[in-house]
């Protein structure tokens, strides 16, 4: 396990696979990542493409880890906007309509035996119903 800050924002991949609609399939291969560095790779003993656990005070979440392609950033982590980093996220928006979206402490470890929840099972797993 390692200890890293959590940024989320916009991606390029992210973006353009919005368009293919957020229950796509690709939506979700281009959403549900966690870029890491190479070094915070190793220290998991995960190679890019394997699953990932990402716990924050706010939730957890299984997504894919890549490597980043903006490396060396040791010990800060990257999830695009979508579903599996709003669970990350915390709910309280101090009356700005907006969460914290950057700075998040967050433990990530390994999650090979876990699978990544497609968008509705993640839905249905925060709410307690079908979408």
């Amino acid at each position: 396990m390692i200890k890293v800050i959590l940024i989320t924002g916009r991606s390029l991949d992210q973006g353009v696979s919005k368009e293919l609609g957020k229950f796509s399939k690709e939506y979700m291969e281009k959403v549900a990542v966690c870029e890491l560095d190479p070094e915070d790779l190793k220290s998991l003993g995960v190679s890019p493409g394997q699953n990932v656990k990402v716990k924050t005070k706010y939730g957890e979440v299984v997504v894919k880890a890549t490597e980043s392609t903006q490396a060396p950033h040791k010990g800060i982590a990257f999830i695009p906007y979508g579903p599996w980093a709003s669970i990350l996220m915390p709910s309280v928006t101090e009356s700005t309509g907006m969460p914290s979206l950057k700075g998040i402490e967050a433990t990530i470890e390994p999650a090979t035996d876990k699978e990544i929840l497609d968008p509705e099972k993640l839905i249905k797993m925060v709410v307690g119903r079908e979408p």
